[in-house]
């Protein structure tokens, strides 16, 4: 079975958003068999700062619909933005 890796960047709704712990939220959030691998802070600008995260997962599972959800409706998340799909084998 093939699997997906999927580039997601996690908009903070403001500067005051601790980036570390809606991090470890997010690993706990995720849907089930969707593994979050690595992680970078990336500055946006006037001090924001967002998440870009990978995440792995069988290609069976579908779209990015649930993660996108899942990750949205977190406290301090303001945007979820799909910035790459790529199928791996």
């Amino acid at each position: 079975m093939a699997r997906v890796i999927i580039t997601i960047r996690v908009m903070p709704e403001d500067t005051d958003v601790d980036l570390d712990n809606l991090l470890e939220r997010i690993r706990e959030n995720v849907p089930e068999g969707t593994d979050v691998r690595a992680n970078e802070i990336v500055p946006i600008a006037f001090g924001l700062k967002a998440l870009r995260i990978n995440l792995a997962r069988d290609e069976s599972l579908g779209g990015t619909d649930d993660i996108e959800e899942a990750i949205g409706n977190l406290e301090g998340v303001s945007q979820v933005e799909v910035e790459i799909v790529s199928r791996i084998s």
